[in-house]
């Protein structure tokens, strides 16, 4: 038995040394899941295997030797193989510096060569192959200085004739001077006067030019030197470029080599035998190399890895190398030798490198094999205390099974509960508020009215407070999901201004909203969650707002680093109410960068504010403003009411679309909430056409002196199909239409600018209606609230349009001032003629297991003209609807007991399916395809979803009570 649990053992550990070593944290977190597991086993074992406790603790203790030994064993192994690994990674690092700096001056120095080889060539024809010679020493000179960065490692370029002693005498009165002996001097003795002339000798080779960095050589005979004698002659016999050995240069006395290429005539042929080339030799082309200045050039250009001697050897003579460039270094340990190859086969050089520094000591290896033994002193006393506490984990883990189980069953109550209460609680508030709607379409007296508008206010707020709690709860347990469905941004803003509007006209206060033209019509997103953030954000500044303005923008998120028209600043001139604001700027500085956005690449980044004028919120309640149920100030709550629930779920329904929620708030002065949101975009965007046919192409002249109002009516008029055009005042005005020859079909003039001076608009409308125009251009006024009709000189004032502007109002105001359609709602809602003439006749079913709720819903069906036949249970719905019938459609409601919706939906479908077989096999003449709209009715706002209602064969959602527009927007779908 012991023989197996030290296999096991062995077998963790040789899966470890599998892996690579240097990653020491690996390899300790493998070792415990390995041993871990092993321990679970060796457990099983043991108990399985050793039987009585004295035999078990023989066996441990003899266990616990092997395992010592074996782990000790183990650690010199680990000891020595990560030491050999580090050694061997830092010879790899050495040859590979090493053959990187040999590689480098290779390079460059066959560069220099190949450009000294280009100037002999070019010397045998400009100099020997012209008469009179092109070259002089000026010209030479400037050459070699202009293209000195084409020969990065010489320190000059000279070129020596070859003279022969019959020539001497007419070459040196020609020069000017006397061919002198290479007489070697000291850097700090040297004197040009020093030379002594050039003893005689068969031939010459003077320097005839050089460039100014070896200037001092000109005149010189170069086979007067030794190594220069050798070089020559070596190098007109070859034909190539041949180096000399290291030698001290003249002048700087520094340690160098010279390269040296001969000279011939151009009638040298290209396979010449080597006395040709002797006899054709016209001179001898040299580059000096200062071998310090060489190297310590190479090694600049890797300044941050000097971390490594570099050496640089002659090695022709392999018994005495020369060292061309380097230091005396100390014994580091390790050396690399790389061969450097300078185009001259009868020289060898090499370069030698060591580290600077000797090798560290192997911490790795050390720490590693030091924390394998100390892991084997513990294992035994962890295999020990594992045996002794595996008892008690078994009976954790029971307890924390039966304690899971609780929290799978709680969960599951909680949510069960939250379905409950929000079906029981909104089920007889939807049947308070239905019988209020009802009652409200009976004769009341003003009073009765009062009371019932009250009620029905306090109903809703009760609704409203329910659904945000619910939604806080469904936030906090992870289950809020976002849907995906079409929809219209500029719809939904509409909407909002609407639920708004009655506040913000009592208080007279400015509400507006603004969409970029660039913002696409249609968006696939969450429509209600959008709707619900807005929402919550506009109501906090309805609430917190007395005067000024509320003012909403929606950009794309790339447009807020551009100017944009009716961007808001802090200047009273450029805001809505002409009242400072909160720079909006602010409230988005702590968003992450647009590149760091998260969405796929067509998405649609937008980017949201809501502005507002109100008393801003204190510097110390701005931390917690998004914390749950906290408000400002416990003042609050009494003076505007709330939960403080609101700006909670709106920044969690922002996280849940990808984006991210912030604000600037000034104290009196106001606050501006930001938000950001990703909407992904239609493959086809649907036009809106919305009351556009009526007003293409008609031109409105909007009067307002202030820019931002005057843009924001300018987009909802746009809306319209309208072309329109912002004059600054009544003047202006009457100026342009004198003078223009466009037809002016509507003149809006805000409100401020008509009452500043009643007299003089008075005269400006008595011109108007007077101008000799075919038809004269319609006068409106824009007003925040609601008023009477004013006077003056007995002129009585235009038709007003009350603000906030909405396209739906903005059309119905201009169709009934212009003669048209008089049945446009109020405020944007469905008139309840179009629903009539919808549902006028219609055979309607109504499903509910509630009476109350089915008084309701058969009421509000009946209000507009269908007729309505109720059932209490999803039985009885499926036996009226068995085909044939002569409903044409049926409101189901989704929580009955016995049958739900969703099962009495799946029936009715699948006896439709039935139908529409026997309708393709001819037996209905008459019909092609049997199919009801069945619409989801309920109260429950947890469960019922619009995905689900699809899933199961609905064709559509409504809440209850009906609301008109909702019920317009579903039956639109199949009546129209």
């Amino acid at each position: 038995m012991s023989l197996i649990l030290v296999l096991m053992l062995c077998c963790s550990f040789v899966s470890l040394i599998s892996m690579k070593l240097n990653k020491s944290m690996n390899i300790w977190m493998k070792f415990l899941e390995i041993f871990s597991t092993y321990t679970c086993m060796i457990h099983l074992h043991y108990y399985q295997q050793l039987g009585p406790r004295k035999l078990r603790k023989r066996w441990l203790r003899k266990l616990l030797i092997l395992w010592i030994a074996f782990g000790t064993l183990l650690s010199l192994w680990i000891f020595w193989y990560l030491r050999s690994q580090a050694l061997e990674k830092r010879k790899e690092t050495l040859a590979n510096m090493c053959d990187e700096r040999a590689r480098m001056l290779q390079d460059q120095f066959n560069v220099s060569m190949n450009h000294v080889q280009a100037m002999s060539i070019l010397i045998s024809t400009f100099h020997h192959g012209k008469n009179p010679s092109a070259i002089d020493q000026e010209t030479f000179a400037k050459y070699t200085e202009r293209t000195a960065f084409e020969r990065p490692l010489t320190s000059g370029v000279a070129y020596a004739v070859r003279v022969l002693h019959s020539e001497r005498e007419q070459f040196e009165k020609q020069q000017g001077w006397t061919i002198k002996n290479m007489t070697p001097v000291k850097k700090d003795e040297y004197s040009p006067e020093e030379f002594e002339p050039s003893p005689i000798q068969p031939e010459y080779a003077p320097v005839i030019f050089a460039q100014d960095t070896v200037a001092h050589v000109i005149s010189l005979d170069m086979l007067t030197g030794k190594e220069d004698r050798d070089n020559v002659l070596r190098a007109r016999a070859l034909g190539k470029g041949v180096l000399t050995a290291p030698l001290d240069l003249i002048k700087s006395n520094r340690l160098g080599v010279i390269l040296t290429f001969a000279v011939y005539n151009r009638d040298l042929p290209s396979n010449a035998t080597p006395e040709e080339r002797i006899k054709a030799t016209e001179g001898y082309l040299g580059g000096v190399f200062d071998i310090r200045s060489l190297v310590e050039k190479l090694l600049q250009q890797l300044a941050r890895k000097q971390i490594i001697y570099v050496n640089v050897f002659d090695t022709t003579n392999v018994s005495n190398p020369i060292s061309m460039y380097g230091t005396d270094v100390s014994d580091t340990g390790l050396q690399h030798v790389s061969p450097l190859n300078f185009g001259d086969p009868s020289r060898k050089h090499e370069m030698r490198c060591r580290f600077k520094q000797k090798p560290p000591w192997q911490i790795l290896a050390i720490s590693t094999s030091f924390g394998i033994f100390v892991i084997t002193l513990l294992v035994g006393h962890i295999f020990h205390a594992t045996v002794n506490r595996i008892a008690k984990v078994e009976d954790d883990y029971h307890e924390m099974s039966v304690l899971k189980k609780h929290a799978e069953d709680a969960d599951l109550a909680k949510s069960q509960f939250l379905a409950t209460v929000s079906h029981e609680i909104r089920t007889p508030m939807n049947g308070v508020l239905g019988m209020l709607d009802m009652l409200m379409d009976t004769v009341l007296d003003v009073t009765q009215q009062d009371y019932v508008r009250t009620a029905q206010a306090s109903g809703k707020a009760l609704v409203s407070l329910i659904n945000a709690v619910l939604d806080q709860a469904k936030i906090e347990s992870g289950k809020l999901e976002l849907e995906a469905v079409r929809f219209e941004l500029r719809a939904i803003l509409d909407d909002v201004l609407s639920l708004f509007s009655g506040k913000s006209q009592e208080k007279g206060i400015e509400l507006a909203a603004y969409v970029s033209e660039k913002v696409p019509e249609t968006l696939i997103g969450d429509p209600g969650r959008f709707r619900q953030i807005i929402t919550n954000l506009m109501g906090n500044s309805i609430k917190f707002t007395e005067k000024g303005h509320i003012f909403v923008t929606v950009h794309l998120l790339e447009e807020v680093t551009n100017s944009i028209d009716v961007e808001t600043e802090s200047s009273c001139k450029d805001t809505l109410s002409g009242l400072p604001v909160a720079d909006r700027n602010r409230s988005w500085e702590a968003f992450r960068p647009m590149d760091q956005t998260v969405g796929p690449s067509e998405s649609i980044n937008l980017i949201i504010s809501v502005e507002d004028t109100g008393v801003g919120i204190p510097l110390d309640a701005q931390s917690r403003i998004f914390t749950p149920f906290m408000q400002v100030g416990p003042s609050i709550s009494r003076i505007h009411g709330g939960t403080g629930i609101g700006l909670s779920i709106s920044k969690c329904l922002v996280n849940l679309m990808n984006g991210e929620i912030g604000f600037n708030s000034v104290p009196k002065i106001g606050s501006t909430f930001t938000f950001t949101a990703v909407f992904s975009n239609p493959n086809e965007q649907q036009m809106n056409g919305e009351s556009k046919s009526q007003f293409c192409n008609m031109l409105a002249i909007i009067i307002d002196p202030r820019p931002v109002r005057a843009e924001v009516s300018r987009y909802h008029i746009q809306r319209l199909g309208m072309h329109v055009e912002i004059v600054p005042s009544l003047t202006s005005m009457l100026s342009m239409l004198t003078k223009g020859s466009q037809i002016v079909n509507l003149v809006l003039i805000e409100e401020d600018v008509w009452d500043r001076d009643l007299t003089n608009s008075s005269v400006f409308a008595y011109k108007l209606r007077n101008l000799d125009l075919k038809v004269p251009p319609k006068l409106f006024l824009l007003t925040n609230s609601i008023g009477g009709s004013r006077q003056s000189n007995g002129v009585p004032s235009p038709p007003v349009i009350t603000k906030p502007l909405r396209v739906s109002m903005l059309a119905g105001s201009l169709q009934r001032a212009m003669g048209g359609n008089k049945d446009n709602a109020r405020n944007g809602e469905v008139p309840k003629l179009s629903l009539s003439k919808l549902l006028i006749g219609r055979k309607i079913l109504v499903v509910d297991d509630n009476n109350v709720n089915l008084r309701v819903a058969a009421g509000a069906l009946k209000k507009y003209g269908a007729e309505v036949t109720c059932a209490d249970s999803g039985r009885k719905a499926i036996s009226l609807l068995k085909p044939p019938h002569s409903f044409d459609a049926c409101f189901m409601d989704i929580q009955m007991p016995e049958m739900d919706g969703f099962q009495a939906t799946n029936m009715i479908r699948e006896m439709e399916y039935a139908m529409n077989n026997h309708i393709q096999l001819g037996d209905y003449a008459n019909i092609s395809r049997w199919h009801v709209p069945i619409l989801a009715m309920t109260a429950d706002v947890i469960q019922a979803t619009h995905e689900q209602c699809l899933r199961s064969g609905m064709d559509g959602y409504v809440s209850k009570p009906f609301e008109p527009n909702q019920l317009y927007q579903e039956v639109s779908r199949f009546f129209l």
